[in-house]
């Protein structure tokens, strides 16, 4: 059997002489833009090392969220087949896959978009049905998406002040007047956000239109939205997408800063490997709506499923 190679994004894929598949290597090690360091010395585990070769805050935990049986159609075409996986508390899942694998469709049915017709859906051990997004967001699910959607005519504090909405207590009529309780809760809110902006380090840019900033800058602040609803989980969609390797080194390091420092649970689908592989605690793979791996990095790299759908093969 000879593996015909076909491209990641970001790169080549290829198969090992121990059939072990390798991924383009482009961010194999994340470094600090400053310090040049590596962002990390191994694989992630629940007891590995983060950014600079300093312990991880937090390990892995119980599962917080549980996906039993999950089946979406839309009509005739299936999108999600019997799909089954968990996530654990502060870590790094990741979700992997060709092009129309199912991938944005498993995150839709997370965070109460779609309704898939079959299965379970258990966050927190109660079942959730019907979840709408905003009941998501207020139980502690922010996400950010595959195509950027910020408010493009407003400026960077004011977009990021919208991911605050699910925490406003008063009413509209008292924010209109900026009086009393109301202006006393949008000060306080404005704080929080004045401290997502310090962390992903975008001070230089706080009252500049979104419109104006460059693609891999409009990725931070969508960032930096979800993270201004403190959210317990956070799904990111492609969050390095059309970025260059600069750029990723930036997201990847943010990233391993929100789940070591917050212990934010972080669901995560990306295209580029060398991301994929590092920065993850476990992975699942889908292709064509159904799941065909699920472990750690090292074991998803030698899965031959997983060899055989990304790669291709010929007898």
């Amino acid at each position: 059997m000879t593996a015909t190679p076909t491209a990641w994004q970001g790169g080549m894929a290829r198969v090992d002489a121990t059939g072990t598949m390798v991924a383009p290597g482009a961010l194999a090690h994340p470094t600090h833009p400053e310090s040049g360091a590596a962002a990390h010395d191994a694989p992630r585990t629940g007891d590995s090392h983060g950014p600079e070769g300093t312990a991880r805050t937090h390990t892995r935990g119980d599962v917080i969220l549980d996906l039993q049986n999950i089946s979406l159609s839309f009509g005739g075409v299936k999108a999600l087949t019997d799909i089954s996986f968990d996530v654990c508390e502060h870590e790094i899942r990741a979700i992997i896959g060709p092009n129309g694998a199912g991938k944005s469709s498993m995150l839709n049915v997370i965070n109460g978009v779609y309704h898939p017709q079959q299965g379970r859906i258990v966050f927190r051990g109660q079942e959730r049905r019907q979840m709408h997004p905003t009941a998501a967001a207020r139980q502690g699910i922010a996400r950010t998406f595959q195509n950027i959607a910020l408010f493009k005519g407003m400026t960077v504090l004011d977009n990021i002040m919208t991911g605050r909405n699910t925490q406003f207590r008063t009413g509209v009529f008292a924010h209109a007047l900026w009086w009393g309780p109301a202006r006393a809760e949008e000060m306080q809110h404005r704080r929080k956000v004045e401290e997502v902006i310090d962390f992903l380090e975008i001070q230089a840019i706080r009252k500049t239109p979104v419109g104006r900033l460059p693609y891999g800058l409009q990725k931070r602040v969508e960032l930096a939205r979800a993270l201004a609803a403190e959210p317990s989980m956070l799904l990111l969609d492609e969050p390095m997408a059309g970025m260059n390797v600069e750029e990723k080194q930036d997201m990847c390091r943010f990233i391993l800063d929100v789940n070591q420092q917050f212990g934010t649970t972080i669901v995560l689908i990306e295209h580029d490997m060398g991301v994929v592989m590092d920065i993850s605690d476990r992975v699942v793979v889908l292709d064509y709506g159904k799941k065909i791996g699920d472990g750690t990095p090292e074991e998803v790299k030698s899965n031959p499923d997983v060899i055989r759908a990304y790669l291709g093969t010929s007898h």
